[in-house]
């Protein structure tokens, strides 16, 4: 049987994350991450948290939705317009997220799929700014590369890379 530890990597729909690993992937706090989750702009897709003890269970595409409602947060645009942003996406079923530049003007946030798109946003003269959501996406990857998930099917521990958690590596050894 091989080691976890040195598994290749699970495929983003057989994994979940609890949430300290959302929340250190997408750089937010745990309160925010309780209360997008509590108040439904961004609910674990894999798991939801069912009476005491148990655990919230976030998509990769989750902790990725979490980063760019951060990011929004972090350039001024209101929880309101980041709230319409997130139920676009949820509309439109996440789908290409990767391919997806997001642009906002501080008051309304666009979806641009395309350069020309991107072009036509920055020729109305007005300032705006762009998350790549691709870029969001590869941070997120690489962030979760280095901690924990979890094998949605079996509940096992997927050790991340970072060569300093041996306790983890013991415990899916112990099982």
């Amino acid at each position: 049987m091989q080691d976890s530890a040195e598994a290749a990597p699970e495929p983003h729909e057989n994994v979940g994350y609890r949430g300290p690993t959302a929340c250190a992937a997408a750089g937010i706090t745990y309160r925010q991450l309780d209360y997008w989750a509590r108040t439904g702009l961004v609910e674990p897709s894999v798991r939801s948290a069912q009476g005491s003890g148990t655990q919230r269970l976030y998509s990769f595409r989750d902790v990725v939705v979490l980063k760019i409602v951060k990011r929004f947060l972090d350039t001024g645009v209101s929880l309101q317009n980041i709230r319409t942003a997130v139920q676009h996406l949820r509309e439109r079923g996440f789908s290409d997220l990767e391919r997806m530049t997001l642009m906002s003007d501080g008051a309304t946030v666009y979806e641009c799929t395309s350069p020309d798109e991107v072009h036509a946003l920055l020729q109305g003269g007005q300032g705006v700014f762009g998350i790549a959501v691709g870029v969001v996406w590869r941070d997120v990857e690489s962030a979760l590369s280095q901690l924990h998930g979890e094998r949605v099917d079996t509940g096992e521990t997927l050790v991340g890379h970072n060569p300093s958690d041996e306790l983890a590596r013991r415990r899916n050894r112990a099982v």
